[in-house]
């Protein structure tokens, strides 16, 4: 049911993608108060290992850096700061330091999300970090390092007026990004319906996740589907406009993205995200950032 370029999630977040968040914010009645966009206390970092760092390949590190795609519209995994330019979220933090970990830096660059898989294979990127869900079809395209777990999530507007229901939402209008594994996951739920001889399912699908957000907040769309982190983020910062509805399903790993014949370099990541897990690190990331649920304990190569 997975194609090659879906995720448990998602497009080019620019400007108007900014500007989208910040009036859908600002509808949510959200406070300026710096703690909005980005988890609160200091940025974890990480102490270079040089064990781990004379395993990355040569050709990687000789700029002193990993360049990173990532659609930078998934709060709050990765999302652009106020200033509209600085890419911020957990996955950025954690692969910040995954990076810290084998003495480079890391350079975020925003991007469409169904470009990215593409974009590490042709060397545009030398790594993608985009909430990417590991599934069999990925791993034929790419090296998928895990590094997290999460399923989805419904949200709805606060108290369900349009009574949505997960497994009958026939005839009800639902948000999602464009490229995730939530459009396959809807579409599937309206063949259901219309094979039962009931109304399909209105999808409306958004090249960005703030923008299927909006839609609900508005109450142009009944409810949406995202990752987990991503729904309660949206609740939190709803100032009570949004629900989440039901409990999360079908969790599955996160991966970062490595290019198929970047073998060594994507154990590179591996042991360096076990060596954050080890030492505390990648813990303080995700209490940081509120994510804790979804930590695994034993990162893998393709798993």
């Amino acid at each position: 049911m997975f194609n090659v370029n879906s995720g448990s999630r998602r497009a080019v977040f620019g400007i108007a993608g900014a500007a989208l968040l910040s009036l859908t914010l600002a509808a949510c009645g959200e406070q300026d108060d710096g703690r909005d966009q980005r988890g609160a206390g200091p940025t974890v970092s990480a102490d270079a290992d040089s064990a781990l760092a004379a395993k990355v390949p040569d050709a990687i590190k000789s700029d002193g850096k990993i360049v990173v795609g990532t659609d930078s519209s998934y709060a709050p995994a990765e999302f652009l700061d106020p200033d509209g330019k600085t890419v911020v979220g957990f996955d950025v933090e954690l692969f910040t330091a995954v990076a810290a970990k084998l003495g480079l830096k890391a350079e975020f660059v925003s991007a469409n999300f169904g470009d990215i898989i593409t974009g590490v294979n042709t060397s545009k990127y030398e790594v993608g970090v985009s909430s990417f869900t590991i599934n069999d079809e990925r791993k034929g395209q790419a090296n998928m390092v895990s590094y997290y777990q999460v399923g989805t999530q419904w949200v709805t507007k606060k108290g369900n007026a349009a009574g949505v229901t997960i497994d009958n939402a026939c005839g009800k209008k639902i948000a999602v990004q464009k490229d995730t594994v939530q459009v396959d996951d809807i579409t599937a739920r309206s063949k259901t319906c219309t094979d039962g001889g009931k109304p399909a399912i209105k999808i409306e699908q958004f090249p960005g996740q703030d923008a299927a957000t909006a839609a609900v907040v508005s109450g142009k769309d009944d409810a949406m589907l995202a990752d987990y982190p991503v729904g309660v983020y949206a609740v939190t910062q709803s100032n009570g406009q949004l629900e989440l509805l039901d409990k999360m399903y079908d969790a599955a790993p996160y991966g970062y993205v490595v290019a198929k014949d970047q073998t060594a370099f994507a154990e590179a990541v591996r042991d360096a995200t076990k060596a954050l897990i080890a030492d505390g690190s990648y813990k303080s990331v995700l209490d940081k950032w509120k994510v804790g649920d979804g930590a695994i304990t034993d990162p893998a190569v393709n798993p």
